[in-house]
C-alpha cells in the first residue's frame, strides 16, 4: 500500500522533525505544521494515518492566541484539508479533526467564510450521521464552533439539523441517554440563534423550533444520569439560546402562555443552587390585572417603619481595619475585595447576607448587616461585575472541564461557579426579555419579580431584592440589581398610583396601597443592600438602582422619611475610595432633587449644614473646602460688588451646593489613583465623569429649588464661567445647562403669576451684574462653536433665559446688539437643531425688545439700530423658510420685530421692501399646511403687526392679504387653537380706518358670522374642548368691530342680523354670561367687563350718523338693546 509522500522526506520513512528553533515570531509553528499538512494526500494507509495523528495532535497542542500573527483564511483552509484526508469510517481521526476544529475557532476566534463553511459543514453533519455515537461530543463541539456567527449563512442545513427528525432536535431532546452529548448539541442550537449585525437572522419557524426546545430544557429537571455541573451547562446553553433570540432575532413574546411559561422558567433558573432557597413554580406564569387608580382612600398599613432607617447608624462609627480579602474561584475569577474602610465586614456563619422580613428591627451592627455571604466570606468580588450584562457574559462555552482544578477550590466551589453562572444566565435572559416586551405587560408580572412588605409574622417572598441580598456571587448580584433597574426604569406612571398617606382601615388592600407597600419594601431592602456590600462594582449597581426608584417614586403621595433615610445613607459614600461609586452616589442625589420637586422633605434635607452626615475623613475625595478657596481672583470681582450671595440667614452653606461646586471645579488634593477612572494623567481636577454629574446635580437643583440655588447665584456663575472656558465640550455643555437653568428660575420669579413677595427675589441690579458677567466671559464663544452643534444649541437656549426686566440695565443697546448678532451667527449653522435653538432665542430676544417698549424712556427704541434690525428681520424671514421646528419661533420674531419699528424706522425707504417681505412671509405661513404650533405662532405674530400704529394698516396692499389669510385661517381651519388665535388678531386693530374699504370690513364681519356657525363644526372629537373658547373670542371680535362700524358698514351689518339672528343673540347672550375661557390675556374675563364692551358698542352705534333713509342704525340697536335686557333679566340685575 503506497504511503504519503511529504516534500522533503525520504519515501517510506519516518516524518522529518523539525529542528529546535529559537522562539519564532507568533503563527510559525502553524504556518510550519499547515505547511506539512497542506502536503499530505488523502491515503488511507497504517503510514498516513499515523502521520495524520501525529500533525493533528501537534496542532493542537501549539500554543495560539488571539489575532496572534494567523490568518482566518489559513485556518479555514487547514480545516478543509484536514477534513479532506480524514474518511468518515475512521472514527479516532474524525474526533480529533473536531477537537481540532473547535480548538482553533474557539482560540483564534475565527468566523469560518461561506465557501469554506459550507463544506465543513456538510463534513461534520455527515459525521454526526456515520461516526461511532462515542464522538459525537467532538463533533458538535466541532459544529457549535463552525455555525458560530455564521447563522445566516446555514440556511440550507438548518432543515438537517432543525427540522422535524433534524439531528440537533434528537440529539437535544430529554430521551437523549448521553447527558453530554445532549448539552452539546443544545450548544450548537444556541449558537445557532446568535445573531451578527447586517445579516439575516433565523426564519420565524425555527426560532419558534428553537425557543420551544430551550424552553422544554428549562421546564425539565436533571435526570438522574447527569451531574450537576452538566445540568448547569445545559441551563446556560438554553438560557444562552433564548437571550440571543430575544436580543438579535427581535422575538416577540405576544402571547401570555409564551411569556408566562417563559418568566415562571427564568424566575426558577435565577435562584438556582442558591443554598437556603427552593422554589416550586407552576408551568405559566399569569399576569396580574392592573386596575386603574381607584381614588379611594387607601387603609394604612400597620407596619413598623424604623428598620428601613436603622441602617444608617453604621456610617456614624469609626471604620475598623480592612479585613482579608477571601476568593471565591470561578471561571472568571471572580476576586473578593476588603471592605478597605468602608464599613465594618465582621464574617458569621449564616445562611443569608441579611435579613429580608420588615418584621425584623436589627440594626446593621448586628446579624442582619454582618452576617456573611453563603461561604462564609464577608467580601465580594471585583471581575466583570461593572457590566455583567456585557458580550463578555456568553462567550463561548468550552467543553473542557480542566480549566477549573479541584486543588485550586473543590468540587463545591467549582459546583457554586457554575451554579452562579446559571442564576447569571437567567438574569441576562430576564433583562432581555424586559427589553423585549411593553412596561404595560411587564408590569402585569410586578408582583413575582418585586415583593411588597410582608405582613407580620408572614416570610418574605422571594424576589430579585432576595438575590441582591442573600447571593454570595457579587456578579450575580449586580445582575439582579440591573435587571430591577430595568424594571424600575419608566415606571412613573404605574408607580403614580402608589398611595399610603391615609389612615382609614379597609377590609381589603386596594392597589394604590399595595404598590406603595412594594415601593416602602424597595427602599428598605436597597438601603440594606447598600450597607452590607463591599464590592465596588455591585455597590456601584445598588446606587445606581436607587437613583431609578427614587426618580420613579410619588414622594408626594407617599409618607414622609423615604428620602430622608436615602439621603442620610448616601452620604458618606460621595467621599468613596471607588470613583464610580461617588459618580452614581452625585446620580443619586441628584434624582433626589428632580423627583417631583419642590418636595417639602428635600427642602428641609437641603437646609442641612455641611458637617451633617460626613463624619469619616478616610476618603479620597477631598474635604469640602472653604466658600471661596476655589476662586480665582480675575473673576472675584464679581462676587466683591455682590456680598447678597450668601444666603441670608444661613449659618453654613448647604451641604449640597458646597459638594458640587467643590467636585465641579476644586483642585485635586490628592494623586490621581488608579480606581478614579476619567481621571487624566497630570489632570489637576476631579475625574470628568464626577465633575460632569456635580454640575447636573447643580442644574437639577437650581431647576427645582432655585431658592435654595439663588444664594449662590454669584458663586454659581463663576462655576460656569470657569467650566465653560475649558478645553472639555462636555464640562462646557454642563456649564451652560447649569447657566440656562439659573436664567430660567430667575424667570420665574419675575413671573405675573409668581407668589413670592418682592423681597424674595433675586434683584434685577444682581441679575444684570450676573448675566454682564456671563456675557463678559466665554458664552459668546460657546455661541460661535461651529465645531460642537450641541453646545452651541445650549449656549443659545442660555442666552434666551435672560430675565427680560435686565435688559434694559444690561451694557444698553450694546448689549442686545452683541447678543442679536450672535444668535444671528447661529441661525446660519448648518444643524437643525442648533437652528431651532438661535430660533427660539431670538423669539425671546424679541420678546424683551417689546417689554422695553412700555418702559418710559423712549432712548432704548431710539438708540436701537436700524441696521441691526433690518438684519434681524432678514434672518427671521430665511428661517421662516426653514423646518417647523425653527419656522415657529422665527414668525414669532418677526412679528415682534415688526410691532418694535418705530416711525423712524418706516419712513426710510430701505425698510419698506423688508416690511412687505416679512408681512408676505408671516401671511405665508398662516396659510401653510404647517404644524398647529407654526400656524398659531404666525397668527400671533400677525397679531402683533396690528399693534403697532406706525405701520400702514388699512392703507398698505397687504392690508387685505393679511386680512384674508386670517379670515381664512378663522373659518376653515381643522385646529381650533389657531382659529382661535386668529380671531384674537382680527380683534386687535383700534381704529376704523385700519379694518380698510367698507367691503374689507364686511368681509372680516361676514367671515367672523360664518365662523361663529362654524363654531361646532369638526370631526377631531378633541377639538370639541376648545368650542366655547372659540365662540368667546369670535363674540368679542364681533363686539369689537362694532364698536367701531362707521355709517357705511351698518348695512351689511344689519343684513347678517336679519340673516342669523337667533343664532348670533344665542352665542352673545353665552358671551355675557360665560366665565373666563378666552384665549387672549387681553379678552375680558369678567361678565361686568363683556357686558361694559357691548354697551360700549351699543353707545358708539348711537353715535352713528346714519345715511338718510337707512334704518340699519335702528336695527342694530335694537339687537344690542334686546340682548342687555334679556341678559340683565336672567341675571337679576
Amino acid at each position: 500500500m503506497a504511503t504519503v509522500q511529504m516534500a522533503g522526506s525520504p519515501l517510506g520513512g519516518p516524518p522529518r522533525e523539525a529542528p529546535r528553533e529559537p522562539p519564532r515570531e507568533q503563527g510559525a509553528g502553524f504556518r510550519r505544521l499547515s505547511a506539512r499538512l497542506r502536503a499530505l494526500r488523502p491515503d488511507d494507509s497504517s503510514a498516513s494515518r499515523t502521520e495524520i495523528h501525529l500533525l493533528l495532535d501537534q496542532l493542537i497542542s501549539e500554543n495560539y492566541s488571539a489575532g496572534g500573527g494567523v490568518a482566518p483564511e489559513d485556518v479555514s483552509t487547514l480545516l478543509v484539508q484536514a477534513c479532506r484526508l480524514v474518511p468518515l469510517n475512521q472514527n479516532h481521526l474524525v474526533s480529533k479533526v473536531s477537537q481540532l476544529t473547535h480548538h482553533l475557532l474557539n482560540t483564534l476566534q475565527v468566523i469560518v467564510d461561506e465557501r469554506n463553511l459550507d463544506f465543513l459543514l456538510a463534513y461534520t453533519i455527515s459525521a454526526i450521521q456515520q461516526c461511532s455515537s462515542w464522538t459525537h461530543v467532538k463533533i458538535l463541539q466541532a459544529l457549535a464552533a463552525l455555525v458560530y456567527g455564521n447563522g445566516s449563512r446555514c440556511q440550507k442545513y438548518l432543515p438537517d439539523l432543525l427540522g422535524k427528525s433534524g439531528l440537533l432536535m434528537k440529539l437535544s431532546d430529554v430521551a437523549q441517554s448521553d447527558p453530554e452529548v445532549r448539552r452539546a448539541a443544545v450548544h450548537c442550537m444556541a449558537n445557532l440563534c446568535l445573531s451578527v449585525p447586517g445579516q439575516p437572522y433565523l426564519e420565524e419557524p425555527y426560532q419558534n423550533i428553537c425557543f420551544q426546545a430551550f424552553l422544554t430544557i428549562l421546564q425539565s429537571p436533571k435526570s438522574p444520569e447527569m451531574d450537576d455541573i452538566t445540568f448547569c451547562m445545559l441551563l446556560q446553553n438554553a438560557l444562552k439560546g433564548i437571550q440571543s433570540l430575544l436580543n438579535g432575532g427581535k422575538m416577540k413574546l405576544t402571547q401570555t402562555e409564551e411569556l408566562g411559561a417563559l418568566l415562571a422558567v427564568l424566575k426558577k433558573s435565577m435562584f438556582h443552587g442558591l443554598p437556603g432557597i427552593n422554589i416550586e413554580m407552576p408551568t405559566v406564569l399569569y399576569p396580574t390585572p392592573l386596575p386603574q387608580y381607584d381614588g379611594r382612600p387607601p387603609v394604612k398599613l400597620q407596619l413598623p417603619e424604623s428598620s428601613a432607617s436603622r441602617p444608617t447608624m453604621v456610617h456614624n462609627r469609626k471604620k475598623k481595619s480592612k479585613t482579608k480579602p477571601k476568593k471565591i474561584q470561578q471561571e472568571e475569577e471572580e476576586e473578593e475585595e476588603g471592605s478597605s474602610g468602608e464599613r465594618e465586614a465582621a464574617p458569621v456563619t449564616g445562611v443569608g447576607r441579611a435579613n429580608v422580613h420588615e418584621g425584623n428591627t436589627q440594626s446593621p451592627s448586628s446579624s442582619a448587616v454582618q452576617s456573611s455571604r453563603l461561604d462564609g466570606s464577608g467580601a465580594a468580588g471585583k471581575g466583570g461585575v461593572s457590566s455583567p450584562f456585557s458580550s463578555s457574559s456568553w462567550k463561548r462555552i468550552s467543553s473542557s472541564e480542566s480549566d477549573y482544578s479541584d486543588a485550586e477550590g473543590g468540587v463545591q466551589s467549582k459546583m457554586r461557579s457554575y451554579q452562579a453562572k446559571v442564576r447569571q444566565g437567567a438574569l441576562a435572559c430576564f433583562l432581555s426579555t424586559i427589553k423585549s416586551i411593553e412596561k404595560k405587560v411587564l408590569y402585569g408580572y410586578w408582583s413575582a419579580f418585586v415583593s411588597d412588605t410582608p405582613e407580620l409574622g408572614s416570610p418574605q417572598s422571594v424576589s430579585l431584592m432576595t438575590l441582591t441580598l442573600k447571593d454570595p456571587s457579587p456578579k450575580t448580584r449586580a445582575c439582579a440589581l440591573q435587571a430591577l433597574s430595568a424594571i424600575l426604569e419608566g415606571s412613573k406612571q404605574f408607580l403614580s398610583v402608589a398611595e399610603d398617606t391615609s389612615d382609614h382601615r379597609r377590609a381589603f388592600t386596594p392597589f394604590s396601597v399595595m404598590i406603595a407597600s412594594s415601593i416602602r419594601e424597595l427602599h428598605r431592602c436597597l438601603l440594606l443592600a447598600l450597607v452590607a456590600e463591599s464590592s465596588s462594582q455591585t455597590l456601584t449597581q445598588i446606587i445606581k438602582c436607587l437613583a431609578n426608584l427614587v426618580s420613579n417614586s410619588p414622594y408626594n403621595r407617599l409618607k414622609l422619611s423615604l428620602l430622608t433615610k436615602v439621603w442620610n445613607q448616601i452620604k458618606p459614600y460621595v467621599r468613596h475610595k471607588d470613583v464610580n461609586v461617588r459618580v452614581s452616589s452625585l446620580t443619586l442625589l441628584g434624582a433626589i432633587v428632580s423627583t417631583h420637586a419642590p418636595l417639602p422633605e428635600v427642602q428641609l434635607l437641603l437646609q442641612q449644614p455641611c458637617s451633617s452626615g460626613l463624619s469619616n475623613s478616610d476618603s479620597a475625595t477631598p474635604h469640602l473646602s472653604p466658600p471661596d478657596r476655589w476662586k480665582k481672583a480675575p473673576s472675584g470681582r464679581f462676587l466683591e460688588e455682590a456680598s447678597v450671595s450668601s444666603p441670608p440667614g444661613s449659618s453654613e452653606p448647604c451641604w449640597l451646593v458646597r459638594l458640587c461646586i467643590s467636585t465641579a471645579v476644586l483642585p485635586r488634593e490628592d494623586s490621581c489613583s488608579g480606581s478614579d477612572a476619567g481621571c487624566a494623567a497630570g489632570s489637576t481636577y476631579m475625574p470628568s465623569p464626577m465633575r460632569l454629574e456635580a454640575l447636573q446635580v447643580l442644574a437639577h437643583l437650581s431647576k427645582g429649588y432655585f431658592s435654595v440655588a439663588q444664594g449662590y447665584l454669584m458663586e454659581l456663575g463663576e462655576v460656569i464661567c470657569k467650566c465653560m472656558g475649558e478645553a472639555d465640550p462636555s464640562i462646557q455643555l454642563h456649564g451652560a445647562k447649569l447657566l440656562e437653568e439659573l436664567g430660567t428660575g430667575l424667570i420665574q420669579q419675575y413671573k405675573p403669576d409668581s407668589t413670592l413677595v418682592p423681597e424674595q427675589r433675586v434683584p434685577v441690579t444682581m441679575v444684570v451684574l450676573f448675566w454682564t458677567m456671563m456675557l463678559s466671559g466665554p458664552l459668546p464663544r460657546a455661541l460661535q462653536n461651529a465645531e460642537h452643534p450641541t453646545l452651541q444649541a445650549s449656549a443659545c437656549d442660555a442666552l434666551s433665559s435672560i430675565l427680560p426686566e435686565a435688559f434694559s440695565s444690561l451694557r444698553d443697546v450694546i448689549f442686545v446688539a452683541d447678543t442679536a448678532n450672535a444668535i444671528l451667527m447661529s441661525l446660519q449653522d448648518k444643524s437643525l437643531n442648533v437652528r431651532a435653538k438661535a430660533a427660539w432665542s431670538l423669539g425671546n430676544l424679541t420678546d424683551t425688545l417689546i417689554v422695553n417698549m412700555e418702559t418710559p424712556d423712549p432712548s432704548f427704541q431710539e438708540e436701537f439700530s436700524g441696521l441691526l434690525l433690518l438684519k434681524m428681520l432678514r434672518s427671521a424671514i430665511e428661517a421662516s423658510k426653514d423646518k417647523d421646528k425653527v419656522k415657529s419661533n422665527a414668525v414669532r420674531a418677526l412679528g415682534n420685530l415688526l410691532h418694535f419699528l418705530q416711525p423712524s424706522h418706516i419712513e426710510k425707504p430701505q425698510f419698506a421692501e423688508i416690511i412687505e417681505e416679512s408681512i408676505q412671509a408671516l401671511i405665508a405661513t398662516v396659510l401653510i399646511e404647517a404644524a398647529m404650533k407654526v400656524r398659531w405662532n404666525a397668527c400671533y405674530a400677525m397679531g402683533n403687526v396690528f399693534k403697532n400704529p406706525a405701520l400702514p394698516l388699512g392703507t398698505a396692499p397687504w392690508t387685505s392679504q393679511a386680512y384674508k389669510a386670517l379670515t381664512s385661517v378663522v373659518t376653515s381651519c381643522k385646529n381650533f387653537k389657531v382659529r382661535i388665535r386668529s380671531a384674537t388678531a382680527l380683534s386687535i386693530p383700534g381704529k376704523r380706518e385700519h379694518y380698510g374699504s367698507v367691503d374689507q370690513y364686511a368681509q372680516i364681519w361676514n367671515a367672523l358670522v360664518t365662523a361663529l356657525q362654524k363654531s361646532e363644526d369638526t370631526t377631531d372629537f378633541l377639538e370639541f374642548k376648545y368650542c366655547a373658547s372659540l365662540r368667546t373670542q369670535i363674540c368679542q371680535a364681533l363686539v369689537h368691530l362694532l364698536s367701531l362700524a362707521s355709517a357705511s358698514d351698518l348695512p351689511c351689518i344689519k343684513e347678517t342680523l336679519e340673516l342669523n339672528e337667533d343664532m348670533i343673540r344665542s352665542y352673545f347672550l353665552q358671551f355675557l354670561k360665560s366665565g373666563a375661557e378666552g384665549d387672549d390675556a387681553g379678552a375680558p374675563h369678567s361678565p361686568q367687563e363683556r357686558d361694559q364692551l357691548v354697551r360700549s358698542a351699543l353707545e358708539h352705534i348711537s353715535t352713528v350718523q346714519a345715511l338718510a333713509g337707512d334704518t340699519a342704525k335702528r336695527a342694530i340697536m335694537a339687537f344690542l338693546d334686546n340682548i342687555l335686557t334679556v341678559y340683565l333679566a336672567s341675571s337679576g340685575s
